[in-house]
């Protein structure tokens, strides 16, 4: 029997649709994701944790889901709105069609959908706060959505960390890449969780290193205490200007001048902990098809993106150096800090799901951690 669902947004708009998900009631930040493949890694990623997705993509769900492509233990996004659904799923790998996997995990989602209109709505009045309901009540969603609304604030700083020092190892035979200098050494690399990839971990790993996963609220002293070769900020979701405790640390590490790159929110983070300001998007960037430029060499790279945050342009210190530029917006994508041995970037680095342009930064940090004197 067809189950039918409601999406109510904030501005009053409802979609009538079928619900392919568990049976309930959700409320959350709904954004746009462009991305034609790798829903599965999009839905476990921590970044979007608390977020409704609408993926633009029409037919999701057709390779199922496998136990490989996951970026943490369970899906962190708050429901899912699509146009279509796969009757079938056809990979060598699928362990879940999609429907299954969102019912395991108590996830609501709404099929059936005018997802272009949804996105021309965010588009053009911003970011909205909406409701998943699998009962036709619109008064009752409409108010969750109101109430959720007004105390957004609550949802702005996230704990998608783990919250006490841990070991990471990869779950998968790594081969350490021939490319990089001293590639017998293995590099210990604290990673600040703000809600980390496992992507970023296995491609680090493939370069050598091995890795403490601290707490997002870990103090400087105590990562000097566990002698570090370098500091990853990782990606996670939230608003970085809620982060004081994160910013204050940060500080201090640039100070001391351990090797450090800051990923996606890290990379706010840094440019936060240099006195750099942030200001909020209409509707950010999330997507697989972002084109970034260096802006020294003009190379321009295809990049993954899932932000709602920027730096803005208007308020840029001295010790900050831009380095990339989105070729959509001109957003502030990159930046080095002056004469540090630190820098970030905003897409995912990883790309995963693809596609790979920005891999190369990695090798960029691993070449800082080799040239740079350890004194501390």
């Amino acid at each position: 029997m067809t189950q039918y669902a409601l999406l109510v947004l904030e501005d009053g708009t409802i979609f009538q649709g079928k619900s392919i998900g568990y049976n309930g009631i959700t409320i959350g930040e709904i954004v746009f994701n462009t991305s034609m493949t790798g829903y599965q890694e999009i839905l476990t990623d921590p970044s979007y944790k608390n977020q409704i997705i609408t993926f633009t993509y029409p037919h999701i769900g057709n390779t199922g889901i496998n136990k490989y492509d996951t970026e943490s233990n369970h899906i962190q996004v708050k429901g899912i709105i699509i146009r279509d659904i796969s009757l079938s799923n056809n990979h060598c790998d699928s362990i879940y069609n999609l429907s299954e996997y969102l019912k395991y995990h108590h996830i609501i989602g709404i099929s059936n959908l005018d997802t272009r209109k949804i996105t021309r709505i965010i588009r053009n009045q911003g970011t909205q706060y909406g409701c998943i309901i699998t009962k036709y009540n619109f008064s009752l969603a409409y108010k969750y959505t109101k109430n959720f609304y007004e105390h957004k604030n609550m949802y702005l700083v996230q704990t998608s960390n783990k919250k006490k020092i841990y070991h990471w190892t990869p779950t998968k035979n790594i081969t350490i890449k021939k490319t990089i200098k001293n590639k017998k050494k293995l590099f210990h690399i604290i990673v600040y969780d703000f809600g980390i990839k496992n992507s970023i971990l296995q491609i680090l790993s493939k370069h050598g290193c091995y890795f403490t996963i601290v707490p997002s609220d870990t103090s400087y002293k105590k990562i000097l205490h566990l002698q570090p070769d370098g500091i990853i900020l990782s990606n996670g979701p939230g608003d970085p200007r809620f982060y004081n405790n994160a910013i204050t640390n940060i500080k201090n590490i640039i100070r001391i001048n351990i090797p450090t790159f800051g990923i996606c929110l890290g990379h706010q983070l840094l440019a936060l902990s240099q006195g750099a300001k942030i200001i909020k998007m209409k509707f950010g960037h999330h997507g697989s098809n972002h084109p970034v430029q260096n802006i020294q060499t003009k190379q321009v790279m295809i990049t993954t993106q899932n932000h709602n945050f920027t730096i803005d342009h208007k308020n840029i210190p001295n010790n900050i150096h831009i380095t990339h530029i989105s070729l959509f917006d001109k957003t502030i994508q990159g930046i080095q800090i002056i004469n540090k041995s630190a820098f970030s970037f905003q897409g995912h680095p990883e790309s995963s799901p693809g596609p790979h342009d920005a891999k190369p930064l990695f090798n960029t940090f691993i070449n800082y951690i080799i040239n740079t004197p350890k004194l501390y």
